[in-house]
């Protein structure tokens, strides 16, 4: 059997499952019979997510001057759609909490990934995308892919990170010619089998070669440009002179608004890093 991304994904999804109060949640968030208050009593059943979300919420991330004590009271001020994407946020940390530290420090992980989400969230609000909350997600999710590769492959992984250091193409161009595959189609497929918008597969999917990008083209750019302001030793008007002037034009980016969400990101990490990863150290 020739293994594929997809593959390793019907493989590996049992181990890598969302918890049920999410897709509960989903279902409820989208369904205009059940109230408010019958959401946050289904979360309410999930202690450690529910202290998980109230941190988060009276976080300075979101700044409210009085404080939030009840997920109901929590829905009312952020919104359904945002609860659900801060569900699905806190879900995914939690559902990766296991992984070996000997192939990846998952505390930096977490921190490049809350970092990415928060670029491409800010470039998605210069840019004036709506909903602009979804490139928050795939920012975070963008690299889940290879968490799921460091299982399925330990040794194997553990060789292609020494061979490609710092460098994510070249990390890339190895798992393609070593096991078929890279990270980003992985992470593609796991966001497509849990049910996620069509819109972060396509992204996720795309991240390393955003113009092959069919339907949400303008989400792989965004999520593309997020990753090379995060994870890279580069400066911005390095990563900057790569980029096509036609790819800055269609996302309505100028330099100076890219530099503007680049120091903004900075101080949002700041804040919503400890209480999106309780317990992990950060300095």
């Amino acid at each position: 059997m020739v293994l594929t991304a997809k593959s390793i994904v019907e493989d590996s999804i049992n181990l890598y499952s969302l918890p049920d109060v999410y897709f509960q949640v989903r279902e409820m968030i989208h369904d205009p019979r059940f109230s408010v208050a019958e959401i946050g009593q289904v979360i309410a059943k999930d202690p450690a997510l529910t202290i998980r979300l109230l941190r988060i919420v009276n976080s300075s991330f979101y700044g409210f001057q009085s404080r939030v004590d009840t997920i109901s009271r929590a829905v009312s001020i952020i919104g359904k759609h945002e609860l659900q994407n801060l569900v699905l946020a806190t879900s995914v940390v939690e559902t990766f909490n296991k992984i070996p530290g000997d192939l990846v420090d998952m505390t930096d992980f977490w921190m490049q990934s809350i970092q990415c989400a928060i670029m491409a969230k800010l470039l998605a609000r210069k840019s004036v995308v709506l909903h602009e909350e979804r490139l928050f997600l795939a920012g975070l999710l963008h690299d889940i892919g290879a968490l799921v590769i460091y299982t399925k492959f330990p040794e194997l992984a553990a060789e292609m990170l020494i061979r490609a250091g710092h460098d994510r193409f070249m990390l890339a161009k190895l798992e393609r010619e070593l096991i078929g595959f890279t990270r980003a189609e992985v992470g593609g497929e796991l966001v497509h089998f849990w049910g996620l918008p069509e819109s972060l597969s396509e992204a996720i999917f795309c991240q390393f070669n955003p113009g092959v990008a069919l339907a949400h083209m303008m989400d792989a750019h965004l999520l593309s440009l997020a990753i090379n302001l995060t994870n890279t030793e580069r400066t911005v008007d390095e990563i900057l002179a790569l980029v096509p002037e036609e790819t800055l034009s269609m996302l309505r980016l100028n330099r100076r608004q890219i530099e503007q969400a680049a120091v903004a990101a900075v101080d949002e990490f700041n804040s919503m890093f400890d209480v999106l990863a309780p317990g992990k150290k950060f300095h």
